[in-house]
């Protein structure tokens, strides 16, 4: 049995007040974190604290294990 001890990758799509703060929580706990916004200026503090800032959500979504969206509806 082989055993992986890699983090997982993580996309975070939306990053308003709840998304950013969740983004952040993950930050901290060391995840490997690939974040996307349809206002690219609200990923920049997580930018600035190790996030990758997608251009896309599928671009964010593509390398991760785990995808987290937090948007306001389904139109988002």
């Amino acid at each position: 049995m082989t055993s992986d001890t890699r983090q997982p990758r993580i996309a975070f799509l939306g990053l308003g007040i709840m998304g950013a703060g969740m983004a952040g929580r993950l930050l901290d706990a060391g995840f490997p974190l690939t974040v996307y916004n349809r206002s690219a200026a609200r990923a920049h503090a997580l930018e600035a604290r190790g996030a990758v800032v997608a251009d896309s959500p599928r671009a964010a979504a593509s390398a991760a294990d785990i995808v987290f969206s937090m948007v306001a509806d389904d139109a988002e």
